[in-house]
């Protein structure tokens, strides 16, 4: 069975989006450097380890849905109470998951097999599931920009502290790619 590991792109003042995220600007304000660091990635080895990913309603509405095409074309679980007609139904590239994180991360891993579940789609549903403890590894591609504002990935975090144990470090020309293993005090 594969680990369920959050990757998120984050400036160094701790911002997932700059301020006013929205539909056609699901980044924010000068948000869209967060993901410079893609242009130089092998886009197989960043989905190559990975079988499902689960994403927050927020994300899938500022993302657009991502015109019907999830990230990596993986099967797609998108947390919401209410899912939205027009994607709900047979033939939809998205499952919606209104009984919570931790039922998409379930539904997420038996749909990934062997494979990995990424959480990635936004900053709410990843602190939801940091605070189910259903996450194994943190995975932060740290952008060198201060945003000065935005949608915080850690702000409203609540629980037990987490403790991290540093897996990997790997230093890039728009980010630093750090990987964490998640603990609990």
């Amino acid at each position: 069975m594969g680990q369920v590991i959050i990757s998120i792109s984050m400036s160094l003042d701790g911002f997932v989006a700059g301020p006013n995220d929205h539909a056609g600007q699901g980044l924010g304000e000068g948000g869209d450097v967060l993901h410079d660091w893609i242009q130089d990635e092998d886009p197989a080895q960043m989905f190559g380890e990975t079988g499902a990913i689960v994403v927050g309603r927020r994300m899938f509405d500022v993302s657009g849905a991502w015109d019907g095409n999830p990230p990596g074309g993986l099967p797609c679980f998108v947390v919401t109470h209410h899912a939205p007609a027009e994607w709900d139904g047979p033939g939809s590239a998205f499952t919606f998951v209104p009984d919570g994180v931790q039922a998409a991360v379930e539904l997420a891993r038996a749909a990934a097999g062997d494979k990995n579940v990424g959480i990635g789609g936004g900053a709410n549903v990843c602190r939801q599931a940091l605070e189910a403890g259903v996450v194994d590894e943190l995975e932060l591609q740290l952008v060198p920009v201060i945003l000065g504002g935005g949608l915080s990935l850690f702000e409203g975090q609540t629980g037990t502290p987490l403790e991290l144990e540093p897996v990997r470090a790997r230093q890039a020309r728009h980010a630093t790619h750090l990987r964490y293993r998640v603990g609990r005090r």
